[in-house]
């Protein structure tokens, strides 16, 4: 009988939600339309080039160091490198269309080659940048140390400026205000280099400092050669995001059915408020498996998206996280007092837990403390268990400790729901 009830209940929740809609748009399409944005941004599938760092150089020397810096960087893949006047240059960033501007003023080369043998102050080379893009700041400075070195350094050993340089930096070493030890050792470095210009050139190449070592770049998953693809990351967040709206629907349909006197009715039946509450969320925990399973099929045909790793830890994940969802919703019936009332403070709170949780940008961009802190959001758990077995190809074990934390949360949740449950309102 109990049995035949509750069937009856989770049968009416689903042709009702099934027939709105309006409920199926947001519980299906939204998060596949959202989640597609969001994948495109963060990486896509990995096989599109990398966007690059827009760079506008101006080059206010024009001599051979500075045109060898502006080619080094011109040529460099992550760089689209203008060059504008310096009020132009400015205008771009000012403007948002240029993230870094860098200034080589009027004399830099002759001032870095005589720094660079400790002759000079080195020359000061203005970088004007986008405060909202400061992370791209750091990444353009450190390119052009790589083809200031290169270029200074050729120029150095191998160009005419660079003997002259020399010459001008024995005549005045005994200028130099250093101690006399490091003069003299300055001086014999230089009485090298100027014997080193003295030999015949072999060869057509320009002598020049080069990098000490060469990068082989790859990604790292438990496959070789297998890309990232961050529309996997990006589904399972607004998946994550659009189980728990429907979770708050859940417990502002309890909150109205109490308004209009159904729960009155309902418990007159021969079942308890266990079972009726049990109904309820079996139902929503029904939707929820659905709407992340029809996600991740949609990331499969579409963009490629593979579970590399545990088929069976990702439906574990995905079903512990469907009912700690739906005992959410029964949370917020049991404590919420009127459904208008209730609906704001369960949207923010669901908003504060995908945001903390990682759902909408992985959490490893956080700061340490926070990223500890928010290991007591379930959504983290759920996150971070289905990139395991999706992206980066763990193993059921991987998908273990996710699992089981969610169904505590599930247990902590539906019986402080069964607990506060009110059969009226107040």
């Amino acid at each position: 009988m109990r049995w035949m009830a509750l069937r009856a209940l989770v049968r009416k929740d689903l042709l009702l939600f099934f027939s709105d809609r309006r409920a199926v748009i947001m519980g299906f399409i939204a998060p596949i339309a959202i989640a597609s944005f969001f994948g495109s941004i963060f990486g896509g599938s990995g096989s599109s080039e990398p966007a690059k760092i827009p760079v506008a150089i101006v080059d206010e020397d024009g001599g051979a160091v500075s045109r060898a810096v502006l080619a080094g960087a011109s040529g460099d893949r992550s760089l689209r490198v203008s060059t504008p006047s310096r009020e132009e240059a400015r205008a771009a960033v000012r403007a948002g269309t240029v993230s870094v501007a860098v200034i080589m003023p009027k004399g830099f080369g002759d001032a870095a080659g005589r720094a660079f043998f400790g002759g000079g102050d080195a020359p000061a080379v203005t970088m004007w940048f986008d405060p909202s893009r400061g992370a791209e700041l750091g990444m353009v400075r450190g390119i052009m140390t790589q083809y200031v070195m290169e270029a200074v350094s050729r120029e150095m050993f191998g160009g005419a400026s660079g003997q002259r340089l020399v010459d001008e930096s024995l005549a005045g070493l005994d200028a130099l205000n250093m101690p006399a030890d490091q003069k003299d050792a300055l001086r014999t470095l230089l009485q090298s280099v100027q014997r080193f210009y003295a030999q015949p050139q072999q060869g057509s190449g320009a002598r020049a400092f080069a990098m000490p070592y060469s990068v082989t770049e790859e990604a790292v998953t438990s496959q070789t050669n297998v890309p990232y693809n961050g529309y996997a990351h990006s589904f399972a967040g607004m998946a994550a995001q659009f189980i728990l709206f429907s979770a708050i629907d859940l417990g502002i349909g309890i909150l109205l059915e109490r308004q209009r006197g159904l729960w009155k009715r309902l418990r007159s039946a021969p079942l308890s408020r266990f079972w009726l509450l049990a109904g309820k969320a079996l139902s929503s925990a029904i939707i929820g498996f659905v709407t992340m399973v029809v996600a991740f099929l949609f990331a499969i045909v579409v963009f490629k998206v593979r579970i590399a790793g545990s088929v069976g830890g990702f439906l574990a994940i995905t079903a512990a996280y469907a009912i700690m969802a739906a005992t959410f919703g029964l949370l917020l019936a049991a404590l919420g007092k009127t459904p208008g009332g209730t609906r704001g403070v369960a949207i923010l709170a669901t908003l504060l837990m995908v945001m903390l949780g990682g759902a909408w940008v992985p959490a490893f961009v956080f700061p340490a403390w926070l990223q500890q802190v928010t290991l007591v959001i379930p959504v983290r758990w759920a996150v971070d268990g289905l990139d395991a077995v999706t992206w980066r190809g763990l193993g059921i074990d991987a998908a273990v400790w996710p699992t089981v934390v969610l169904l505590g949360f599930s247990l902590l949740f539906g019986a402080l729901a069964l607990a506060r449950f009110r059969w009226e309102e107040t």
